[in-house]
C-alpha cells in the first residue's frame, strides 16, 4: 500500500493539523528534560509540570486520532482499519496510559522523556500508514481485536518494567553508583512486572480462544503460529516463576523473547503484507 493512497490528508478522517499536534506535544514533553530540570533545581519545591501536562496533551490528542484512524471516519468504505501501523500506536498509546498512572507514585522524568519520542513516532507512523477499512464479517470480531489490542498494552507495560527493572540492576552493580532510580522498591517493581505479564496472559488466552470461536476454518498462518508460539513461551515463563522462582535476567529473556514472538504474530505479518507486499488483507 503507498503512502499516498492510504494517508487520510487533510480529510476529516486522522486529520494532518491533529496528528501533527499529538506529534509536537510528545515532541515538547520530549525536548523539556534539559529545561526542566533547570527550572527544578531553581526552585526544587515546586519542579516543573508543564513537560508532563505536554505529554498529557499529546496523550488525549493520540486517542482522538486513534478513534479517526480505527474508526475510518471520513473514508469511502465502511468499516475499522486494523492495519499494523494503528495497531502499534494503539499499543503505545495503552503503555503511556500505564505510566500516566503510575507517574503519581513513581515519578520519571527520563522515562517520560522516552516515551513521548515513541508516541509521536506511532502517531507519524499510523498516520502514513493506516491500513486499509475492512467490514467486520463476525460478531466475534470486534471483540478479538480488543482484547488482542489490550494483551499488547499488558505486554508492553511488562517490557517497560522489566527494562527498568535490569537497568536498575545494572546501576547497583556499579562501583560508586547513587542506586537504582526506579521510584520504587526493586522487589515492588519486580511483582508489579509479574502482574502485567500475568493480565497479559490471561487476556491473550482469551483472545486466542475467541479467535479460534470466531474462525469458520483454522488456518495456520503467520498470525495463528506466532501467536501460539508467544503464548507457550509466556506460559513457560510463568511456570518457571511459580515452580523455580524464575527472575532477573532469565525471566527477563523469556519475556523479550514473548514479546517479540507477539509482535510478529500480527503487527510484523500486516507489515509485511502492507508495506512490503502491497496488499490489503
Amino acid at each position: 500500500m503507498s503512502v499516498a493512497s492510504g494517508s487520510p490528508g487533510w480529510s476529516v478522517a486522522s486529520p494532518l493539523w491533529l496528528a501533527a499536534a499529538a506529534v509536537l506535544a510528545y515532541a515538547t514533553a520530549a525536548a523539556a528534560p534539559a529545561r526542566a530540570a533547570a527550572t527544578a533545581q531553581a526552585d526544587a519545591a515546586q519542579p516543573a509540570r508543564w513537560p508532563l501536562v505536554a505529554l498529557t496533551i499529546g496523550w488525549a490528542l493520540h486517542l482522538v486520532v486513534l478513534l479517526l484512524d480505527i474508526g475510518g471516519w471520513g473514508t469511502a468504505t465502511p468499516g475499522a482499519r486494523f492495519g499494523f501501523a494503528p495497531v502499534l500506536s494503539i499499543t503505545v498509546w495503552l503503555v503511556l496510559a500505564v505510566y500516566a498512572v503510575e507517574h503519581r507514585l513513581a515519578p520519571l522524568p527520563a522515562l517520560r522523556r522516552v516515551l513521548a519520542m515513541v508516541g509521536a513516532a506511532a502517531v507519524a507512523l499510523a498516520w502514513l500508514f493506516p491500513g486499509e477499512p475492512r467490514p467486520v464479517v463476525n460478531v466475534l470480531a470486534p471483540l478479538h481485536f480488543a482484547l488482542g489490542v489490550a494483551s499488547y498494552g499488558l505486554f508492553g507495560a511488562a517490557v517497560l518494567h522489566a527494562a527498568l527493572l535490569g537497568n536498575a540492576e545494572r546501576r547497583i552493580r556499579l562501583p560508586g553508583s547513587a542506586g537504582p532510580a526506579t521510584g520504587m522498591p526493586l522487589l515492588q517493581l519486580e511483582r508489579l512486572t509479574f502482574r502485567f505479564v500475568e493480565a497479559g496472559f490471561a487476556v491473550l488466552t482469551a483472545t486466542l480462544l475467541i479467535g479460534a470461536l470466531s474462525s469458520v476454518h483454522w488456518v495456520w498462518d503467520h498470525k495463528t503460529v506466532f501467536s501460539l508460539l508467544a503464548w507457550i513461551v509466556f506460559a513457560a515463563l510463568l511456570a518457571g516463576r511459580w515452580l523455580r522462582g524464575w527472575r532477573g535476567r532469565r525471566a527477563a529473556g523469556w519475556l523479550y523473547a514473548g514479546a517479540a514472538l507477539l509482535l510478529l504474530a500480527y503487527v510484523g505479518s500486516r507489515f509485511v503484507l502492507e508495506v512490503l507486499l502491497g496488499r490489503a488483507a
